[in-house]
């Protein structure tokens, strides 16, 4: 039988930890909260915690409470393994809501795999991390089905025939985008001009930007996180006016921070979401992000509030026996058949299959949106 449970109240936010009374349902979060993937794990916390303050206020799930347990990644996969292991063996939360970026989820995913506990991540789009196993999900639409539509929708609206390629090669998540973006070019014939590299921590692009304004591309598909915005911000400074096609590390208003006074229009990125999107799911989660933090959503806020929307559907359809393994196993048969329509709009999973084919975790299965920025804003291309 469930036992009533008591809200959560953080403790302290600077330590990035919630402690939770033994009787609630607890949600492991595991974000960047610090380090190079703290854009974007604020912004994701940010959404989760908005839906969760919403299922809570209205009466919780099956009349019980979620409750938060946060542990801060530091963007490093070291940091990461040790949160799953603290949420998993310590915490005993039911399931893991993260991480930020894909390096680390590559790294911790096989601890919570290992551990039976299902793991949900509404911002990894790097191929193979669902490959993992069957308790691995996401929310977040991976690059290789975003990118195609991305650089389609480019091609034919501004005619490009070659384009350079600019991408980190130090992170699992950008090698992994610049084999997709040059597999995409190859496709959809279009001429690879160069390919350029950079690593964590450079400050000074304008080397590799001279050798690719050399090249003469028509544009430049860039596969970056934090390094995106300084590199808009060097090109244009360079001469280099040409379209920029990003993939998910920039499809954030941080970019328009990073790049300002015009620096990052004519970027091109693809997503599930928009600002712009008018379905009424869309419009009441803007409203109450608004209302809440004082400013409009981003792709990562969007998609994690729907996140937690995805793991209380899951957690109605189980009965809680108070036996955390065998609660773990019976919501991860159960996750795999949800739907949910959110902010960014319907949504379902699909499986992931590993590279000879099998079936392993859950990848999600939504529709690309284009947009280009302008004026500060993310324009959607019809």
């Amino acid at each position: 039988m469930k036992t009533s449970l008591k809200v959560l109240v953080a403790a302290s936010l600077a330590a990035f930890s919630v402690s939770a009374s033994a009787a609630d349902i607890k949600i492991g979060v595991a974000q960047a909260l610090t380090g190079g993937g703290a854009q974007y794990g604020k912004a994701i916390l940010n959404g989760f915690e908005l839906a969760v303050d919403e299922i809570n206020a209205a009466g919780g799930v099956n009349g019980d409470t979620l409750a938060l347990v946060i542990e801060d990644t530091k963007s490093e996969k070291g940091a990461a393994i040790n949160a799953f292991k603290r949420l998993i063996h310590g915490q005993k939360v039911l399931i893991i809501f993260g991480t930020t970026v894909s390096n680390t989820a590559q790294a911790a995913g096989p601890t919570a795999q290992a551990a039976k506990t299902p793991v949900i991540s509404s911002s990894n789009t790097a191929n193979d991390i669902t490959a993992i196993g069957d308790y691995i999900f996401r929310n977040a639409v991976i690059e290789a089905d975003i990118l195609p539509v991305t650089v389609d929708v480019v091609k034919r609206n501004l005619g490009i025939e070659k384009v350079a390629i600019f991408y980190g090669n130090d992170d699992d998540f950008t090698v992994d985008e610049y084999h997709i973006f040059k597999d995409v070019m190859e496709d959809q014939d279009i001429d690879i001009t160069t390919v350029e590299t950079f690593v964590k921590g450079d400050v000074d692009f304008k080397a590799q930007l001279s050798k690719i304004k050399s090249t003469e591309p028509d544009a430049i598909a860039i596969a970056a996180l934090a390094e995106g915005g300084p590199i808009m911000v060097q090109a244009r400074q360079l001469g280099i006016d040409l379209p920029f096609i990003g993939g998910n590390g920039m499809n954030t208003d941080q970019i328009f921070t990073a790049a300002p006074g015009g620096a990052s229009d004519n970027l091109w990125v693809g997503s599930p979401w928009s600002l712009d999107g008018d379905n009424e799911e869309n419009l009441a989660f803007i409203e109450a992000y608004n209302d809440k933090y004082g400013a409009n959503p981003d792709q990562f806020a969007a998609q994690a509030y729907d996140a937690a929307y995805i793991i209380a559907e899951a957690i109605k359809g189980i009965e809680l026996s108070g036996d955390i393994a065998a609660d773990r196993v019976a919501l991860q048969a159960v996750l795999p058949d949800v739907t949910f329509t959110g902010a960014t709009g319907p949504f379902k999973f699909k499986r992931h299959l590993d590279r000879d084919g099998n079936p392993t975790g859950y990848d999600a299965e939504q529709t690309a949106i284009v947009s280009v920025t302008k004026d500060d804003k993310f324009v959607v291309v019809e």
